[in-house]
């Protein structure tokens, strides 16, 4: 079953609250063995649009990513994401 990651691309509103958003989440990332390969850091625009940061979260599949985007944990940090930040979010598939 191959691995399967969040990719998500974030335009922060508010710098100063949005680590509030990153202290709810954890618990969920914790629970669901959430591995950041991508979290912020320098990128360059090749095509298309971009947002201030971008994010890669590797889980073990599809199941556990979709599990930690729907557990109690998560839904309460989105909620307080989406209070500092607007989002492009999907859950994707890794190669086989």
């Amino acid at each position: 079953m191959p691995k399967a990651y969040w990719i998500v691309r974030v335009s922060v509103r508010d710098n100063a609250r949005y680590p509030e958003y990153l202290a709810a989440a954890k618990p969920a990332f914790e629970r669901f063995g959430a591995n950041f390969i991508v979290r912020g850091g320098a990128y360059a625009v090749m095509e298309g649009e971009a947002r201030d940061r971008n994010v890669v979260v590797e889980f073990a599949d599809r199941a556990t990513a979709q599990a930690c985007y729907d557990s109690a944990e998560y839904r309460a940090a989105k909620t307080i994401r989406q209070k500092y930040a607007d989002a492009d979010f999907i859950i994707i598939e890794g190669a086989s």
